[in-house]
């Protein structure tokens, strides 16, 4: 859901909170040699990461978090700040947000999809043959009322009645949209 951009910057901001400008500089020299690591790995076609991490992943996610602490390292230096305060770092807080808007649509779409799955697997689908004087009767009151025969056939389904002694009706109706 979340690019190597998104994580390293969502990881930075966290790890840098309250962190001075000497670690924070620690942390440039680190991810610097981690980005330099993971290229070589990759380069030379070895597995990264002990994790089962995709080495690609793994190489841009330090060249992401490279990048990230050294902007924050920037940022420090250009404003006078002695330490990093999340809630201060404009850019940081607007991606912040994007971040998690992105996430909760995506948690949204992934409700909606979850419900209209539920809904399928308690609807049934079937393929009815009616022979011609019921199709015929099916067809003219579908026509009647502007809609397709199967959306008559599901409204009488719908109001089918199932009597104890195992009868089964359908009180009368109008089809309606």
């Amino acid at each position: 859901m979340w690019s190597a951009q998104d994580v390293a910057r969502d990881q930075v901001r966290r790890q840098a909170d309250s962190l001075c400008i000497a670690a924070v500089a620690d942390k440039v020299a680190e991810a610097a040699f981690r980005e330099r690591e993971t290229a070589e790995q990759l380069r030379q076609g070895g597995s990264s990461s002990g994790f089962g991490m995709d080495p690609e992943r793994l190489a841009a996610m330090w060249a992401a978090k490279h990048a990230e602490w050294r902007r924050v390292r920037g940022l420090m230096v250009e404003a006078g700040w002695d330490v990093y305060e999340p809630d201060r770092d404009v850019q940081g807080s607007e991606w912040a947000r994007e971040r998690e808007a992105r996430r909760e649509g995506a948690l949204a779409a992934r409700a909606v999809y979850e419900e209209q799955r539920r809904e399928a697997a308690d609807g049934l689908r079937a393929q009815l043959w009616l022979s011609a004087v019921p199709s015929r009767l099916i067809r003219a009151v579908a026509a009647r009322a502007g809609l397709r025969p199967a959306y008559v056939l599901a409204q009488l389904a719908e109001r089918v009645v199932v009597a104890e002694d195992g009868t089964v009706s359908v009180p009368p109706f109008m089809p309606s949209r």
